[in-house]
């Protein structure tokens, strides 16, 4: 039984990937311990004024959201696209919270820092406009660019997979439906 932390990274109270990320969970609750944030949820700031300069206290929704990553053994991300890449709302839960002593550490005299939350998996379930083909191979595919590399594999966490769907903008009824059957079976390679 894995320990499964399902993040809507989408900050509108109402989305598909609400409608998504619920279907996860709630597939997943069926042979796994499952934890649901939804972004819009959260109470925080999203920038990260001083950097690494300054150490910013962290709010009480940060500090449980470390708490769930760290519980969690398989992290899924339900994100739509925003111009390219990640909602500026999930990037800044990123920023906050994903801090050297938290998501890696400096080492003197390495090049690259330790990742500390190795042991770790995802899966990457993004919505937008375009046709995925379009934003994969023409587009150049940033939004896992950004969260594969950058982020989840400098930490340590290894991405099992990536899945599209779109265009959300002229969906119909059917076809979301079909999106949300095929999350639910998404938990089947958790």
């Amino acid at each position: 039984m894995k320990k499964v932390l399902v993040i809507n990274a989408n900050p509108k109270s109402d989305s598909l990937c609400k409608a998504l990320a619920e279907r996860y969970a709630l597939a997943a609750s069926n042979q796994h311990q499952v934890e649901l944030i939804h972004l819009d949820n959260l109470d925080f700031a999203i920038s990260l004024d001083q950097g690494y300069d300054t150490k910013t206290a962290l709010e009480p929704d940060l500090l449980h959201f470390q708490q769930q990553v760290e519980w969690a053994n398989h992290v899924v991300i339900v994100s739509p696209v925003w111009w390219g890449t990640l909602p500026a709302k999930f990037k800044g839960l990123i920023d906050r919270t994903f801090l050297p002593g938290f998501a890696f550490k400096y080492v003197s005299g390495k090049a690259i820092p330790k990742k500390l939350l190795e042991g770790r998996t995802s899966q990457l379930i993004f919505t937008l406009d375009t046709p995925p083909f379009w934003y994969k191979y023409i587009k150049g595919n940033a939004i896992y660019r950004e969260l594969k590399r950058s982020i989840l594999d400098f930490s340590g966490i290894k991405n099992q997979s990536a899945t599209y769907f779109g265009p959300v903008i002229s969906s119909d009824d059917k076809t979301r439906q079909a999106w949300l059957e095929k999350t639910e079976q998404l938990v089947n390679n958790c």
